[in-house]
């Protein structure tokens, strides 16, 4: 019986942010997923953590699916050659949602696993979402968070601030991981992927 490739969702931003190592963790989780055999599901980007993401993971052989809704597909024409992008990026499997909804569901159902590299307001919108499924037993999907530099430590002191004040059960905190290296990341993967 044939295996199926396992999928892994990434969330992260549209921008660079201020430091370097969050960049460079983006390209190294490209890299990583697709040495792993690993798909790639994300928000069809060219941008920011997001392009930077994709383009490791094509370069070194992978395939991913990216998904983005009509509106920002209408305006980023991602894989579609333009004056700025004359040799865009070969999605693999380009899905254009109505919402954005819409988008986060199918990027969601898509994957095995998710993994949050720094991003912001879109980033956090997108954990909080998926974080709040496997809350109330809609999924068991592994959540992790990349934290590299320590990015998601003030979001982790949210978290124990939102269980301690008897906002959410201690398990709330059980359904998140934060390996501080793309290879701390990796060990984790090889483990619930498998």
């Amino acid at each position: 019986m044939a295996t199926v490739a396992k999928a892994v969702c990434v969330y992260c931003g549209a921008r660079d942010g201020r430091n370097p190592r969050h960049a460079e963790a983006a390209a190294e989780t490209g890299r990583m997923l697709a040495a792993n055999g690993w798909g790639l599901v994300y928000g069809a980007g060219d941008v920011g953590m997001m392009g930077r993401v994709a383009a490791a993971h094509q370069a070194s052989g992978g395939r991913a699916m990216g998904v983005i809704p009509r509106h920002l597909f209408e305006r980023e024409r991602p894989g579609v050659p333009a004056p700025d992008n004359p040799r865009p990026r070969d999605i693999g499997r380009l899905v254009v949602t109505e919402t954005m909804h819409e988008r986060k569901k199918v990027m969601f159902a898509n994957a095995d696993a998710v993994v949050c590299l720094p991003g912001g307001a879109g980033s956090l919108d997108e954990f909080f979402e998926v974080l709040t499924w496997r809350q109330i037993g809609l999924h068991a999907k592994p959540i992790l968070l990349l934290d590299v530099a320590g990015y998601w430590q003030p979001l982790l002191g949210l978290l124990r601030h939102v269980v301690e004040e008897g906002f959410a059960e201690t398990s709330l905190l059980s359904f998140v991981e934060a390996p501080a290296t793309v290879a701390d990341l990796e060990r984790r993967l090889r483990v619930l992927l498998t």
